[in-house]
Parts: C-alpha cells; sequence; structure tokens
C-alpha cells in the first residue's frame, strides 16, 4: 500500500504538478469571468446639483430621499455574492432639470460605499430603471411638539406631577409639501416613566435634603430630546428649541406627610330637607374624636394627608375643612362628606407666587406665563388627589349617621 502511494505521487511528478499549476490557472480564470445579475434591494438615492432655495420631494435632512430603490446588478459573481445595499448609493443630478423628470438610474449613477471595491470597474451592468423626481421650495419651519402624559409606572414611593415645559418648537428645513403637513398636525413627544430609576429619584432627593423639598425635577437626559420625522429623517431628530435645556419631570414623594392643623367638621344642609334638617335642629356631636372649641367642631385625633407636598399643606392651613352632607334616614343611612377647600382661587395665587418667588431665572425664563399654567395645573391637580389617612396608613373612613338631635362621626378604621 505504501509502495503504491509513493508511486502515486513521485512518479511523473513533473508532469503531475504542472497539471496541477495549469488546473488552477484556468479555475482562477473560469472563476473571475463568472458573471451572474443579482437584485439588491433598499439602496439609497441621493441628489446632488439642485438649485438654491429648491430641493426635492422625499428629500431628507442627510441629503437622500425618504424612498430607496431596487437595482438588477450585472457583474463578477465573487463581488455580486457578497455585496448589499450598505455598499452602494444611487447619485442623480439634479443640473438643468426642470420642475419633473424620470431619472433614468444605470450604472453611470451607481457609487461605490465600500473601499475595498470600485462599482465601476466589478459590475458591467444595470439594468435600467426609471423614477419620477419633482422639484419642491425649500422651506423653514417651527413645528410645535406636545409633551404628552408619560406612559409606564414612576419609581415605587414617587409619584408623577408634570412635565415642564409641556410644549416645545422644533425647527425644520425640507420640501414645502412635506414640512406643511408636519406643522399643520404638529407633532408628539410621549416619555416612559419606566426608563427611571429608583436610583436616579432617590439620588436626586438626597442631593436636594437641605432644602426640605418633597418636589423633586427629574431633567431629560439630551438621548430623551429627540423626535421622530419619518418624511425628513430616517433616524430621530434633536430637538433644536433652546427651551429643551429645562425639560423636566416632576415628581412628589409618596410618604404620609402630617396635617398640622386642626380639621374643622361642618355641615351642610340642603335647602330641600331644611324643614327638619338645619343648624338649629341638629349640630355635630362631641365625643373621643370630635371636640368643640370657640363654637368649632374640631377633629382630634392626629391626621396624615397623601397625594400632595409640604408645601400645598401649608398654603391650605386654616382653609380645609370636613364637610358633611345633611340628608334624612329615609334617603340614606349614613351620611356623605368630603374635604372641602375654602376660597380656592385664592389659595391658588398664593401657591403660584410661592413657587415662582422661589423659582431660578433659568426657569422663569421659559415662558412665565405658561410656568403660571402649569402651576395652577399642579395646585388643581393636589386638590383633586388630596386625601385623609390615619396613623396605620389607611384612608380615613368615617361612619355619619342622624341621631335623636345630633350627627354623630366615629372613624371606622382609626388605631
Amino acid at each position: 500500500m505504501r509502495t503504491l502511494l509513493i508511486q502515486l505521487f513521485l512518479e511523473n511528478w513533473q508532469r503531475k504538478l504542472i497539471s496541477f499549476v495549469l488546473a488552477m490557472f484556468i479555475w482562477m480564470i473560469v472563476s473571475h469571468s463568472l458573471t451572474m445579475t443579482k437584485i439588491v434591494s433598499n439602496i439609497p438615492v441621493r441628489v446632488v446639483n439642485i438649485p438654491a432655495e429648491k430641493t426635492v420631494e422625499g428629500m431628507q435632512v442627510n441629503g437622500y430621499l425618504n424612498r430607496k430603490i431596487s437595482l438588477s446588478l450585472v457583474g463578477h459573481r465573487s463581488i455580486l455574492e457578497s455585496i448589499s445595499s450598505k455598499d452602494l448609493e444611487v447619485v442623480v443630478d439634479a443640473k438643468d432639470k426642470g420642475a419633473e423628470w424620470i431619472a433614468t438610474i444605470d450604472a453611470g449613477n451607481l457609487v461605490s460605499l465600500n473601499t475595498t471595491f470600485d462599482a465601476a470597474k466589478m459590475i458591467s451592468r444595470v439594468l435600467p430603471t426609471e423614477i419620477i423626481l419633482r422639484q419642491s421650495k425649500l422651506v423653514s419651519e417651527k413645528i410645535p411638539i406636545t409633551l404628552t402624559q408619560p406612559i409606564g409606572e414612576p419609581p415605587k414611593g414617587y409619584q408623577y406631577l408634570d412635565i415642564w415645559p409641556y410644549q416645545l418648537w422644533i425647527t425644520v428645513n425640507g420640501p414645502e409639501e412635506a414640512v406643511k403637513k408636519l406643522k399643520s398636525r404638529g407633532l408628539k413627544l410621549t416619555f416612559n416613566l419606566n426608563d427611571i430609576s429608583l436610583a436616579d429619584l432617590d439620588a436626586i432627593q438626597n442631593a436636594h435634603a437641605d432644602a426640605q423639598t418633597d418636589e423633586i425635577s427629574y431633567f431629560v437626559p439630551d438621548s430623551w430630546k429627540k423626535i421622530a420625522l419619518p418624511q425628513l429623517a430616517d433616524l430621530p431628530v434633536e430637538i433644536n428649541d433652546p427651551k429643551a435645556k429645562s425639560l423636566r419631570i416632576d415628581f412628589s414623594r409618596q410618604d404620609l406627610l402630617p396635617i398640622k392643623f386642626a380639621l374643622p367638621i361642618t355641615v351642610f344642609f340642603p335647602p330641600k330637607f331644611s324643614g327638619t334638617l338645619n343648624p338649629e335642629t341638629y349640630t355635630v356631636a362631641a365625643s373621643d374624636f370630635i371636640v368643640k372649641k370657640n363654637g368649632l367642631r374640631l377633629f382630634n385625633a392626629p391626621l396624615y394627608a397623601q397625594g400632595v407636598s409640604k408645601l400645598f399643606l401649608e398654603t391650605v392651613k386654616d382653609m380645609v375643612q370636613i364637610a358633611i352632607i345633611a340628608s334624612p334616614k329615609s334617603e340614606r343611612d349614613t351620611l356623605l362628606w368630603s374635604a372641602q377647600f375654602m376660597y380656592p382661587h385664592d389659595l391658588e395665587n398664593r401657591y403660584v407666587a410661592q413657587v415662582m418667588a422661589e423659582s431660578s431665572e433659568e426657569i422663569l425664563d421659559v415662558q412665565p406665563h405658561l410656568l403660571e399654567d402649569y402651576l395652577r395645573n399642579r395646585f388643581r391637580s393636589y386638590m383633586s388627589r388630596f386625601r385623609i389617612y390615619t396613623p396605620n396608613h389607611h384612608k380615613l373612613s368615617l361612619k355619619i349617621e342622624l341621631q335623636a338631635n345630633s350627627i354623630s362621626v366615629t372613624p371606622q378604621n382609626y388605631p
């Protein structure tokens, strides 16, 4: 067997070597001479030599059209097998063209983006493809961006308040038709609160611990200050409004805040029941929880609030009460009640004035009138969120009933 192998390789080895070299040479010639046709999709199109103050419909800010084309390429198999749309672009010359023209795409329009091969040499032919191009007026406009209610949930222990500023603008350049359409409908930007970590907010809270505030501002990172413009750009575009640097999301702590002032308890007597239910026939009965002081009935036990801030509580101090709605037993077995704010418009003004007085000049520079509206909405939101809690973290539940000549008020879940 060994002798046979030696004879196979060594006998007439010069002729066998020459044959092998010739075979390799012929294979290389044949291989490189083989051509193939390949369809390459999603090739970007760039238009050059556009007249001043003009552009092309569908032109994006990066100079490419918002549509891509497919081409049938003929060339060396070894090149075409590995080629993709990332390696090529089509360049169309708009010089001396009319308002609308048909561009025929052939090999002369093809440009290689890959430095490892020369498209003009490696691609022998491009099956002609026609595209219709229209020139358009190049315009610049400011497009409004509305910051919508975020999606997702805030980190545990915090509640979402609002976004400031709630409207931005972006200045864009592009074809008149596309820009006008954007301006007419505007843009919307929505953040996801799930992208904000508990560690982020805790760090902000700790950094402002000396300020004794339970409202914190999460300044939106630059990577979020982008918006999709499908007709003008493949990728989200940075918002170029100077006010975007002040873009923030406000949160407050969800901690229970002690109500450090006495809550009066009053009764509203509907006129339709006044024949039997009125201040002369019924008064709130005193108890371990209800005391009488200077003719007032006051809740005589510690209470807490949630859903608001310390500044809000300080602002409404002495201007909030528990109001009971009187009704006969034939209407209700137990009476309804709610927290009621007195002269809320004045309280709102005081809250807004206090916050604006403590705001930095940088914040005040961003449309002060809009900031005032923003703070007024926050105050009203606090009023609607205001909830009274007991020391054991339960919402205050009151059993309120008509007795012989009094109204009894008994907490149901007080420790």
